[in-house]
């Protein structure tokens, strides 16, 4: 009897199978492109949500080089518009079936648009406490809503991307490619 084949679980690599480089493993591990958008959305939102949250950090100590951005007439413009400008712009390609992850669609389009996806995501939920309370509130403590929205959307995307099977490879073949390049020279 023949099992459905979204039911097979991806096999895991024997111990004697050696990949090449982190390349082979990663396209090893991704063969499914569902599974590769959702990896690659997931980790540009945590990566992104860290890097905004340590700008921010910065701004309020008033250290390194960033500011806050400021409209014409002196507003602060929320990081907030830039995640929904990208969430928008995302949205429409995907409704003209660009980057969507459909066997006929570009797989450089369809990476980008789970990478876009991430960022605005990122940035949008950073400062749901703002467009929840309608109060910029970032730093009160309300503004640890977003941070909760945030571990709440991050997980979801990060169990849904089922990115584990891969880093499980790499922590296991990354001491072995080490070793076998320090024997080569």
């Amino acid at each position: 009897m023949v099992k459905d084949s979204a039911q097979v679980p991806t096999p895991i690599p024997s111990e004697r199978r050696m990949h090449k480089n982190i390349g082979e493993l990663y396209r090893w591990h991704f063969r499914d492109r569902r599974r590769e958008r959702l990896f690659l959305a997931s980790l540009s939102f945590l990566v992104t949500f860290a890097i905004v949250r340590a700008i921010t950090y910065s701004i309020r100590a008033g250290f390194g080089p960033f500011r806050n951005i400021e409209s014409s007439n002196g507003e602060h413009v929320h990081h907030l518009v830039w995640g929904v400008l990208l969430l928008l712009i995302v949205g429409y390609l995907w409704l003209l079936q660009e980057g969507t992850g459909l066997a006929n669609t570009s797989t450089t389009a369809s990476n980008l648009t789970a990478l876009f996806f991430g960022i605005g995501s990122a940035l949008t939920l950073d400062e749901f406490a703002l467009w929840f309370h309608f109060v910029d509130v970032y730093w009160e403590r309300e503004g640890r809503q977003s941070v909760d929205a945030v571990i709440l959307f991050g997980t979801l995307l990060w169990v849904a991307a089922a990115g584990a099977p891969f880093l499980h490879g790499l922590a296991t073949h990354l001491p072995r490619w080490i070793k076998r390049s320090g024997e080569e020279k």
